[in-house]
């Protein structure tokens, strides 16, 4: 039993370890040899557990996509108007960009990686919803259909993505954090589509 939960926190610290580096230099820019060093784990180590990159970077999105499934179950919970939860669940996606290695670098691996299936299939569906809910309701103006609400949802996530990812190569500190960014747009926005004044939390 002991050795078994040894084996599970050696795992947990390279997911974590290879997240950083992955979300830092990208699948080609990553080796097991770096994974190794931030770990603190020796490569023969690594690859008893993970024998290829490949494995390493399965793990990491795998974990990046319970981290996302994880909070769309915490906010399947509660009676707010449709647009507040879609607000909600934006700034959310915001915060795990933000403060999430495992997310961070899950985004990057899709992109890097061919024939990786794009994280939006995890949250799209429900803000859809959300979206198709709100328009039903009166909640959105007649002008602001749901399809177009929807690809600017997933602007804003990405453009959230993009923006923290810029600061971090330039070396510089945004002005302000993803979720306070997504938050003062998102009150932007709704002047534009709301039938009524919804102002979302960070």
């Amino acid at each position: 039993m002991v050795k078994q939960e040894r084996a599970a926190r050696t795992r947990e610290g390279l997911v974590h370890a290879a997240a950083s580096q992955f979300d830092l230099d990208g699948y080609a820019g990553a080796s097991l040899v770096r994974i190794s060093k931030a770990a603190g784990i020796s490569l023969g180590a690594v690859t008893f557990h993970f024998p290829s990159k490949a494995e390493l970077a399965e793990a990491v999105e795998s974990q990046g996509r319970a981290q996302v499934r994880a909070t769309l179950s915490r906010m399947a919970v509660g009676s707010a108007p449709a647009l507040e939860q879609l607000g909600e669940l934006t700034l959310e996606l915001g915060r795990l960009i933000e403060q999430e290695d495992t997310v961070r670098a899950m985004v990057r691996l899709e992109r890097e990686r061919p024939g990786i299936a794009h994280w939006s299939e995890i949250w799209l569906p429900t803000a859809d919803e959300l979206l198709r809910r709100a328009y039903d309701s009166g909640e959105l103006r007649a002008s602001a259909q749901p399809e177009a609400m929807s690809t600017l949802v997933v602007h804003l996530i990405a453009g959230a993505e993009i923006t923290l990812r810029r600061h971090r190569a330039a070396g510089t500190a945004p002005s302000e954090g993803a979720v306070d960014l997504l938050a003062r747009i998102w009150q932007l926005v709704l002047t534009g589509i709301s039938a009524r004044r919804i102002t979302p939390g960070p």
